[in-house]
């Protein structure tokens, strides 16, 4: 085949759509972005119901997406990480944590959630077609003032529908079996307690770009005021969508809302460091770059 019938078959149809740009802080924009990033990254069990507005033309594989707004599910984890479920009753779950990844967690949820609206009711959507540029992102579907009200799970029981298979149930129990507990802890905008092996940890998660708060804990860090008090230790922080998650090891045996009053006081604490513009003193260079030495990076 000559180079010009190649160019022709090559611009025969539409377009190819663009690839989705890599976006290291896909959910920044949206209310309560640190609790989204807890769904995505951190929490096992935890489901939120949102509601979303599909606007007018938008398809999924030539299928036009019913517009207007409806309620739909979010959840941390389907079944073989199955990225949504659009249940008999009409109920659609969309995992907020699955295989997929075009660089931009929110397109990548976004594409599940319209993948699952044109689905019939009764069908698990076992995969998903990658995100593009075209893509629309959660930023373009929440409703408009729509809070993000996280429910954390004692197990994976909110994968089971009213028809659930005997495998589905027994894949609920091994997972069941296997899931670390958690706890939102009051005090911050979103801290949560876990329990694994013996020992608990807090994870904090901060509001702010990654740069701004490693500089304010560390501030907190040269101070001595980077703890929950005696018996506490900040073990490092995760990097996650773009936000930092301080770990903080905290007594096992104690109550997670005992700790509320001194997370509150960590975060005015915490909050004060951030909005500070003065450059970092030496002791506070040096507790940044331990901090940063010891950073590891979900996903």
């Amino acid at each position: 085949m000559g180079k010009a019938s190649r160019r022709k078959r090559q611009t025969d149809g539409a377009p190819k759509a663009k690839r989705a740009p890599f976006v290291a802080r896909p959910f920044e924009g949206l209310a309560d972005e640190a609790d989204w990033v807890a769904m995505r990254e951190i929490l096992p069990a935890a489901t939120a119901r949102i509601n979303v507005v599909v606007p007018e033309g938008l398809e999924v594989d030539g299928t036009p997406v019913p517009a207007g707004e409806r309620e739909v599910t979010l959840v941390t984890v389907l079944p073989g990480a199955m990225p949504a479920v659009h249940r008999d009753n009409g109920e659609v779950l969309v995992a907020m944590q699955s295989r997929t990844s075009s660089g931009d967690a929110s397109r990548d949820v976004a594409q599940s959630l319209l993948t699952a609206l044109v689905a019939e009711p009764g069908t698990s959507v076992t995969s998903v077609r990658p995100a593009t540029a075209d893509t629309p992102r959660m930023q373009d579907l929440v409703a408009e003032g729509q809070r993000l009200e996280v429910e954390v799970q004692e197990d994976f029981g909110f994968w089971l529908g009213e028809d659930a298979t005997e495998e589905q149930r027994a894949a609920l129990e091994q997972m069941n079996e296997n899931a670390v507990p958690m706890e939102r802890v009051e005090g911050a905008p979103s801290a949560y307690w876990c329990l694994m092996t013996g020992r608990a940890y807090i994870r904090w998660i901060l509001g702010e770009d990654e740069d701004t708060a490693t500089r304010a804990v560390a501030r907190l860090q040269a101070a001595g005021g980077h703890t929950l008090g005696e018996d506490t230790k900040l073990l490092g922080a995760f990097r996650a969508n773009g936000l930092l998650v301080p770990v903080i090891e905290v007594d096992p045996q104690a109550e997670p809302s005992s700790h509320a009053g001194a997370l509150a006081e960590l975060q005015a604490r915490y909050e004060q460091a951030a909005a500070s513009d003065e450059p970092l003193t030496l002791p506070e260079r040096k507790a940044r770059d331990g901090l940063v030495s010891r950073q590891v990076t979900l996903r």
